[in-house]
């Protein structure tokens, strides 16, 4: 889905389709509550969940407190290892540094293990541009790059396509029919993509985690692609966000910990690839160049913000996508970006300097805290989620119709006897749209309800007019007790007294 589409300029224009397409609600909400099932047992099974989530926690608020410092260690030490390193400020940056070198190399072909920031500098497109072939290997991404749309999920691309979908995608592919069968297409696939890996002349890799200490990047997988992205194209490049470091290998086995059974549900990926630098004299395989390319786009300017520093902790396991009420009923498309979910409706936002043209992403929550409770790092995605909701307030670009609504509210709220006259007056006006104790109405600010549901009536009476007679009720029930009951409470109580004092 575009986001310049007609009726999906918008969050909730895209939503709305999202929500009339019977095959992704379903594909969708089967995958998501698979992963959480997934992850809830194998954190339970490792025991100790909360206390490796602080230790995560941790170790990724001391690398981004000392990120200056853990970038050019690792940038030395991958030079001494033969790396090229290159930084980029902005995305366009970072596009003209791999398009110099595909040109420089003359390459005709590159081949790709997944990669988020690759789609969020649009890379595939550039290199396009210049005449260069580029084909996904992660079974996921070539399934929607055959579709030409992007990821709907940070770890499961294709999670809003079923297999018929997939199946009449690589059929034409094929020029053949090929049954739904997960086997048959995954085959077919792999088939196709070896000649791919042989052919290529730059692999592109994405990155996990870069190690400080030594200078090595790591790639987590289950398919194997990553391994063969990197080791049979003579040259690599690799593109990581600023933010992807860690300090040590010891920090790097807590990583492992929670990474995959936080995005996954599994005790470790098939594959974890610790790769330093190009191919050595007495290697067997390997690039023999290799490029690193570090990009900021945007990420810099959450450094020293006490709202979001804590967004760069982020380890990209896709856990709040899944816990997410919203996501799993819209999916990924209909946030817009590349990143979507909880994460995307803060990190979109904040690597595009909360332009107006993002700001609506913020309200495409509940603000429940699944996420933060979901995350294997504790970022507290839901208080940024208001914090960015109160900025655009302070910015003057906050709804008119919802501001004026809000002073009512507060006005109402502030005053007992305004309260009261309140819920009188909407008793007498409930009374036009009331059936059998619910408001089934579409008018108004009922519509975005009761599209999907129904909202319950006023109570007839409310629990602070049931609260005299209920006080009557608790005396009498008091008086009717054992004396003796009664009593021993009065002395519990008097000692509570006499003791409190007694401290005082």
């Amino acid at each position: 889905m575009s986001k310049t589409d007609i009726k999906g300029t918008t969050v909730k224009g895209r939503a709305e389709l999202a929500l009339n397409d019977d095959f992704l609600r379903k594909a969708v909400k089967f995958t998501t509550e698979r992963l959480r099932d997934g992850k809830r047992k194998a954190s339970d099974d490792l025991g100790n969940w909360e206390e490796w989530r602080e230790r995560g926690r941790q170790i990724r608020l001391h690398t981004i407190a000392h990120l200056d410092y853990y970038l050019n260690q690792f940038a030395n030490q991958a030079r001494s290892n033969g790396v090229h390193v290159h930084f980029a400020d902005t995305a366009e940056d970072a596009v003209k540094i791999t398009l110099a070198i595909a040109e420089r190399k003359q390459a005709s072909s590159v081949v790709k293990s997944k990669s988020m920031v690759t789609e969020e500098l649009h890379l595939n497109q550039a290199l396009e541009s210049i005449g260069v072939d580029v084909v996904e290997s992660d079974l996921g991404e070539y399934i929607i790059q055959l579709a030409g749309e992007t990821p709907s999920h940070i770890i499961i691309p294709a999670i809003h396509k079923n297999r018929y979908q997939i199946a009449d995608l690589l059929s034409k592919e094929a020029g053949e029919t090929l049954p739904p069968d997960t086997a048959i297409l995954a085959g077919f696939v792999r088939k196709k993509l070896r000649e791919k890996f042989l052919e290529a002349d730059i692999g592109m890799t994405g990155c996990n985690f870069a190690i400080a200490e030594t200078g090595s990047m790591v790639l987590f997988e289950n398919e194997g692609n990553a391994r063969m992205v990197s080791t049979v194209p003579s040259i690599q490049i690799t593109l990581m966000g600023m933010e992807r470091i860690i300090p040590s290998w010891s920090d790097l086995e807590v990583m492992a910990t929670l990474l995959p059974r936080s995005a996954t549900g599994q005790k470790l990926t098939v594959y974890m690839s610790g790769i330093t630098g190009p191919r050595r004299q007495e290697d067997g395989d390997g690039p023999d160049e290799m490029h690193i390319i570090i990009l900021d786009n945007g990420r810099s300017l959450q450094l020293g913000d006490p709202e979001f520093q804590e967004l760069l902790n982020c380890i990209r396991c896709g856990a709040c996508l899944n816990a997410c009420p919203v996501y799993r009923h819209i999916g990924g498309h209909a946030y817009g970006g590349t990143y979507s979910g909880p994460i995307g409706a803060v990190l979109t936002p904040a690597l595009n300097k909360n332009i107006d043209e993002w700001d609506d992403i913020a309200s495409a929550s509940t603000l429940c805290g699944a996420c933060y409770e979901a995350c294997p790092v504790k970022i507290p995605l839901h208080d940024m989620l208001i914090y960015l909701r109160r900025r655009k307030v302070e910015r003057g670009l906050g709804d008119k119709i919802e501001s004026i609504g809000m002073r009512g509210f507060a006005a109402i709220m502030a005053n007992s006897k305004r309260y009261e006259n309140a819920l009188k007056f909407g008793r007498l006006a409930q009374r036009l749209v009331v059936k059998d104790g619910e408001i089934t109405s579409k008018l108004g600010p009922l519509k975005g309800w009761n599209n999907y549901r129904v909202a319950p009536s006023l109570a007839k009476q409310s629990f602070r007019d049931q609260w005299g007679t209920m006080e009557e009720e608790i005396r009498y029930g008091l008086q009717e007790m054992d004396p003796s009951v009664t009593n021993r409470m009065e002395e519990i109580v008097r000692n509570r007294e006499a003791g409190g004092k007694d401290h005082g």
